[in-house]
């Protein structure tokens, strides 16, 4: 018997439930930001009932003919009256015009908040919007003898998507939720290699900037009966399929223990050129401290990589960035930790930025545009130094983390600064 995934056949989860997917072996990196070693598949199901046939999600478009062979293996096009849609991004929906014409009587199921999307989509292709239904959870939809019933799981990971479970059978088909980047032609979790780092690397680039998301999912999905999932990408979980769920748990549950809850946390990184940025760091820290309620602590980016970094700015509630400028910018080491800000949830955070300076003095001003554009509060403006702070400079180092540390325990108002009336 040939493999799965060699040959065009779909794959049967249960007795009129298939899988009907493609599998793409050879892609090395997806969204440009996930490397892929062993490249991905691209899940699709077919559900069939006493009154129709479901049809759940679709592939990336240059994998649509396989995914119609599989198709056609287990349903004709006139049989199919319902399309659920999880998530519009291109890769479960790229065969979605073609089904569309080869199937128009069917119905499409989506998220409110797809609505917009799925016309955006057909707009290239010049095909008007199908008959759809918008549906949020505990909505169904009865097949004959099979129920469909939506859960609504927003930005996981984008603004669109839900799951749908397949109440008799106990399946959840779970869109990106639970998913990971992982080829292997033998399809379900007890056959396939040892994909455990594939499924942690891509919670960490895909979901972790969702936590809060996360969490009112895996609320949603704990109470259900769970004998399979079906996610999107990656092996099909049908060998302890809770334990996922319960993995997404720990992984979105905070996992730095903070001894004094009550107390609010201030991180402020640096890195000096020859002292002087961090002369300024160790005052901020000391006017910081000053304040009853706040820990503050300093790490000299010169004795780390940003990676590092990522669980203890997670749990942060306060950051400040320190660089001196050179060649009219900040230092390289703090660009890669503020890039590495895009896989955590940073947004209403609070963040500074500071540094000394010999010419221009350019940093400081660089490090808060991009702080605003992760969307961290930046209401305190940033302090520029030209070479050797002297004493009346460092006391202006300790006003700054006085004014950071009271805005962090709610003392001062939050307000955000117009920089251009500042230039």
């Amino acid at each position: 018997m040939a493999p799965v995934g060699l040959t065009e056949s779909a794959v049967e989860l249960a007795p009129g439930v298939h899988w009907v997917g493609a599998f793409d072996p050879h892609l090395r990196s997806f969204d440009i930001i996930l490397k892929t070693a062993n490249g991905t598949s691209y899940n699709a199901y077919v559900v069939r009932g006493e009154k129709g046939v479901a049809v759940i999600d679709t592939v990336k478009e240059g994998f649509a003919d396989t995914f119609f062979q599989r198709l056609e293996s287990v349903a004709r096009y006139d049989e199919i009256t319902t399309i659920v849609l999880n998530h519009l991004e291109p890769d479960h929906s790229g065969a979605l015009p073609e089904l569309l014409r080869r199937a128009p009587q069917a119905r499409v199921y989506l998220s409110v908040r797809a609505q917009m999307m799925l016309k955006a989509l057909l707009k290239p292709t010049g095909e008007k919007a199908p008959d759809y239904t918008p549906v949020t959870t505990d909505d169904t939809v009865d097949l004959g003898g099979r129920t469909l019933r939506f859960l609504h799981t927003p930005y996981l990971h984008w603004p669109d998507t839900q799951c749908t479970y397949l109440v008799e059978e106990a399946m959840l088909f779970s869109g990106d939720v639970f998913g990971c980047h992982f080829c292997d032609p033998r399809l379900f979790n007890d056959c396939v290699g040892d994909f455990r780092f594939s499924f942690e690397y891509y919670y960490a680039h895909i979901m972790r900037p969702f936590r809060e998301n996360v969490l009112d999912a895996v609320a949603l999905i704990e109470p259900l009966d769970l004998k399979l999932i079906a996610p999107a990408h990656g092996p099909v979980l049908r060998h302890a399929p809770r334990d996922y769920v319960h993995r997404y748990r720990e992984l979105a549950t905070p996992r730095l223990f903070n001894e004094a809850r009550s107390e609010k946390t201030l991180v402020i990184f640096y890195l000096s050129a020859y002292g002087n940025t961090r002369r300024m760091a160790e005052c901020i820290a000391q006017g910081a401290e000053r304040i009853r309620g706040v820990r503050v602590s300093l790490y000299d980016l010169e004795g780390g990589e940003s990676d590092i970094f990522t669980d203890l700015v997670e749990e942060a509630d306060g950051l400040a960035f320190g660089s001196p400028t050179i060649n009219a910018d900040a230092v390289k080491p703090i660009w890669d930790l503020l890039s590495s800000l895009t896989t955590v949830n940073v947004k209403g955070k609070l963040g500074a930025a500071f540094g000394s300076y010999g010419w221009s003095g350019e940093a400081v001003r660089l490090i808060e545009d991009r702080l605003r554009g992760l969307k961290l509060r930046v209401p305190v403006e940033g302090l520029r130094i030209k070479l050797v702070p002297d004493e009346a400079e460092l006391a202006q180092c300790c006003t700054l983390g006085e004014s950071l540390a009271r805005h962090l325990t709610g003392q001062l108002e939050h307000r955000e600064l117009d920089m251009a009336s500042l230039a």
